[in-house]
């Protein structure tokens, strides 16, 4: 993949593994460090990944030698960043949205990217190719759900499908600064921020992703500002009163004439075999899941929490 000249190694004891998770991981759900360590180490696999470390790092400048297999498994979609400013220029696209994607494409991520191109001249859905948790589906299953619905429910010239090959960190609102510092790099001018970004189980408020965007200071150094601006986008959901998609903005009914749309429901119930509930997705899509977790051998549990039931 790469090789380093090794310029520092430095000792990674467990109480400085541990000083990383608490200011990488902790949110809002578990706002002191006795809340957090008490799930944690079971149920955050950042958190894992991190205490999982070997005791000693190394450091220094690295010389890439590879991309793996990123650009030849996902060559339909894998974008560089160069690629995709070279794109938005050709479309004469001047703002473009883009739609971060770890879960197969539902109703509510549709509606997300629409709502974007209403307000900017494209939207970019670029799903994560590189690694995730156990139990999330793979990104070629995902990308052949997204291909379903652009080629159905979208305009064209207004869209792109792209993959880059960063891996899951699960840190949630942290993690959606990261998302929209590879964005801005991609030429990308906002980044859509809904419900829970980037989180898993209950460890993040159902916000705090879009709220860390007014905390970050603005540097007095020229150039050194994140550019790229969030798109903070309400809950959204089918309402069956309001015969279509909504959000807490523009819907007045109440949560029971609502149909809450979750990627972790959504890969629940699948996997489960359990039915779905009118207008969870677009039936192209879930006939491409359903193929998929029919094939499954071994099944992983998919735990919810309580945002994504709604309670």
């Amino acid at each position: 993949m790469a090789t380093m000249k090794v310029t520092e190694k430095y000792e990674m004891t467990e109480a400085d593994k541990k000083y990383e998770c608490e200011k990488t991981f902790m949110g809002e759900g578990t706002p002191t460090a006795a809340d957090f360590w008490k799930i944690a180490k079971d149920d955050h696999p950042g958190v894992q990944m991190v205490m999982g470390q070997k005791d000693v790092n190394l450091a220094g400048p690295v010389k890439v030698l590879s991309e793996g297999e990123y650009p030849v498994k996902y060559k339909d979609v894998y974008l560089r960043p160069a690629q995709a400013r070279k794109i938005f220029e050709e479309k004469g696209w001047g703002t473009v949205a883009a739609l971060q994607l770890r879960n197969p494409m539902h109703r509510s991520h549709e509606y997300l990217a629409k709502i974007a191109v209403e307000v900017c001249d494209g939207v970019f859905i670029h799903s994560l190719v590189g690694n995730l948790k156990p139990g999330d589906i793979p990104a070629e299953v995902r990308v052949k759900c997204i291909d379903a619905l652009v080629k159905k429910y979208f305009v064209a010239k207004n869209v792109l499908q792209g993959g880059y090959p960063l891996d899951m960190r699960y840190a949630g609102p942290r993690e959606g600064l990261l998302h929209a510092t590879f964005r801005q790099n991609y030429g990308v001018s906002h980044m859509i921020i809904g419900r829970d970004h980037a989180g898993v189980g209950d460890f993040y408020g159902m916000f705090e992703a879009q709220e860390i965007f007014n905390k970050i200071p603005t540097p007095a150094e020229k150039g050194k500002a994140l550019v790229c601006k969030p798109l903070k986008i309400d809950w959204t959901f089918y309402c069956v009163k309001c015969d279509g998609m909504a959000s807490l903005r523009t819907c007045p009914h109440d949560k029971s004439d609502r149909v809450l749309l979750s990627g972790t429901m959504l890969r629940k119930g699948l996997s489960e075999g359990t039915p779905l509930p009118d207008h969870f997705g677009r039936e192209e899509v879930l006939d491409i899941l359903r193929e998929y977790y029919a094939g499954l051998t071994e099944k992983v549990e998919i735990k919810t929490h309580s945002a994504a039931t709604g309670k």
